[in-house]
């Protein structure tokens, strides 16, 4: 199987485990909001392709064979900091809709934290769905489980911040010493999402008319999570 050099990078949903627990009761919600802010997330990572959206990460590629060092540690970073900032843009849209359920109005629980690598890759098609595999696919993914302190952060791995020309890219970093499931020990780098870029400015408020889409969209999502619980209801209390 041919391989290729690839520069992997996942945006991932921080709190969105709890955020879909606690607002269980409005799923369709919950979904719907998550799913809007992971669209304008990879819509934002022009120079990325989407390979699969997982659950609440999105996993992205771009060929890397003629991208030098410093070239892809800045690829990264501005992928980064435009999908932060479509993150945060969506994330207020969605709570200022005119919806007052818990999963319209708390979507400010949720952040977005990054991990990167560079590394070989392979590709397979399974029923016309593009997968890339490799260790080093699995590398990048045993990077979401980490240490890192800071709720919005990009991690990136030894080969991506040595090889990638740290100094050349303007990327500040820290090191961070981990131990990665089936790999071992490793040496890692991180920085805040907010020290990449200036401060995000005052978010513009949606229009009354995206307002009221917005809500309208979200009613819809949740109709088909409703209606099933009220025909159980009612077959149960006519039983």
């Amino acid at each position: 199987m041919a391989t290729s050099r690839a520069l992997l990078l996942i945006a991932d949903i921080g709190g969105y485990t709890q955020y879909m627990q606690f607002h269980r009761s409005v799923l369709g919600h919950a979904e719907a909001a998550t799913r809007r802010m992971l669209d304008r997330v990879v819509g934002a990572a022009r120079d990325f392709d989407l390979i699969e959206i997982e659950g609440d990460a999105a996993f992205l590629s771009r060929d890397a064979e003629n991208l030098d060092g410093p070239a892809a540690l800045s690829a990264v970073a501005r992928a980064v900091v435009a999908m932060h900032r479509a993150f945060h843009v969506e994330r207020r849209f969605v709570e200022l809709n005119m919806c007052p359920c818990g999963s319209c109005t708390r979507t400010s629980d949720l952040t977005l934290k990054f991990v990167a690598h560079v590394g070989e890759v392979a590709t397979q098609t399974i029923r016309r769905r593009r997968k890339l595999v490799g260790v080093d696919v699995i590398y990048v993914h045993r990077l979401l489980k980490n240490a890192v302190d800071v709720p919005e952060y990009l991690l990136v791995s030894d080969d991506l911040f040595r090889h990638g020309g740290a100094a050349s890219s303007g990327v500040v970093m820290q090191e961070l010493t981990q131990d990665l499931e089936g790999i071992g020990r490793v040496q890692t780098f991180f920085t805040s999402v907010e020290d990449m870029a200036a401060p995000l400015p005052p978010l513009p408020d949606p229009s009354w008319p995206q307002r009221i889409g917005s809500t309208l969209g979200m009613v819809g999502r949740g109709l088909p999570h409703v209606l099933p619980r009220r025909r159980l209801r009612t077959l149960a209390a006519a039983g």
